[in-house]
């Protein structure tokens, strides 16, 4: 009885070309292992920056000079502060700050160049969304400098007297909604909407694709009930997980992270509603373009990774060149982290949350849609 060559090259090179075969024909698969380097690079690479600029800043200014001139030119050529317009009064730069219209508000008060020929030493103010320290930290760090250059530039001549220890003029900072700068307020805030991102997507798709690989999916079919009876029949479990998970990162935000809740947690909860919906949806959509279960995860990774870096929560939205924004304003995780944060942080009502609502509902029932509509078809 001859011994059996316990390796053979011939054995293992048909496995290998069989692995290949399986791969060439998985074209999904194939797709990611090449599209999830690539797009990790190009957003890493182009999409990503820590040190935002040209932050959108708006003006209201009660008093016109070549002073104050000066020292608006200056924050636009710092390349910090893009100006985008004035406001009338404090309440509205408050709500152009509430509403996330812009990051700056600066202040010019009546009397300030009156005041400083007098040798007063008056303050302008800047107001600051400081919800995020990381989006605002480099932009006030410039203030110091610019207000030097502005000196250095206006304060010349017969108002040379007015140069020295104290400035002739300075710039009172405010960073509202988060004045300590604790990132933890930033980052805790948003992770519910990371959180409930990974996991609604992922549970749907896999729960639907693996009906589907068991042969249990055709039974429903064969029951007296519409494709949207059933699908909404079997999200509603997942309805109810994902406000567990909400429920449990609001207490640990609230008695370990002590971030403060200005706002209705009622509000958050709906607006965590809104977002499980959303996500659920886009799980039933991969459900019917992926074959099986490994599948579903793969598209389930490479709809995660754009949202949790192009959405705001882990760098700066306003630092992300346009195509990068452009995306992000594609994905309700973006608008989801403004919700909550603008909720909890700043006290939002209604009439400043609801231009972060009606982009994910649009998006929710867009892709309900699209997943009624290839319900039947994907499952023949």
């Amino acid at each position: 009885m001859s011994r059996r060559n316990p390796f053979s090259t011939v054995r293992w090179w048909s496995i290998v070309l069989k692995e290949f075969t399986q791969l060439r024909r998985d074209r999904l698969t194939f797709a990611m292992i090449v599209g999830i380097p690539i797009v990790q690079m190009i957003i890493f690479g182009y999409g990503i920056n820590t040190n935002p600029k040209h932050l959108d800043t708006a003006i209201i200014s009660a008093d016109s000079s070549n002073i104050t001139r000066s020292f608006i030119e200056a924050l636009q050529n710092s390349s910090y502060f893009r100006i985008v317009g004035t406001l009338p009064n404090e309440a509205a730069g408050r709500a152009a700050l509430a509403q996330g219209k812009v990051l700056f508000v600066i202040n010019i008060p009546p009397g300030f160049t009156r005041r400083l020929l007098r040798g007063e030493h008056p303050s302008l103010l800047i107001e600051a969304d400081a919800t995020d320290p990381t989006a605002t930290a480099n932009a006030l760090a410039a203030v110091n400098g610019i207000v030097q250059s502005v000196i250095q530039q206006e304060i010349t001549g017969p108002l040379a007297v007015l140069r020295g220890k104290p400035a002739p003029f300075s710039v009172a900072v405010h960073p509202l909604y988060n004045p300590e700068d604790i990132t933890q307020y930033n980052v805790v805030s948003g992770l519910m909407g990371v959180i409930l991102t990974l996991t609604m997507v992922l549970m749907t798709g896999l729960a639907i694709t693996r009906e589907r690989e068991r042969g249990t999916m055709e039974n429903l079919l064969a029951m007296p009930s519409t494709p949207i009876e059933v699908m909404s029949g079997k999200l509603i479990p997942y309805i109810g997980i994902g406000l567990i998970q909400a429920t449990i990162i609001l207490l640990a935000a609230r008695y370990v992270f002590q971030v403060p809740f200005f706002g209705n947690v009622g509000a958050v909860y709906l607006s965590a509603l809104l977002f499980i919906a959303a996500n659920l949806t886009v799980g039933i959509t991969f459900s019917s373009l992926a074959r099986n279960q490994l599948q579903a995860v793969q598209l389930g990774i490479f709809y995660f990774l754009p949202n949790i870096l192009l959405s705001g929560f882990m760098f700066p939205f306003k630092g992300m060149p346009d195509w990068a924004q452009a995306i992000g304003n594609l994905l309700p995780l973006t608008y989801f982290n403004r919700l909550v944060r603008g909720i909890l942080l700043k006290g939002n009502g209604w009439a400043n949350s609801w231009p972060s609502v009606w982009p994910m509902m649009i998006f929710t029932f867009a892709l309900m849609a699209v997943a009624v509509a290839s319900y039947r078809r994907t499952l023949d």
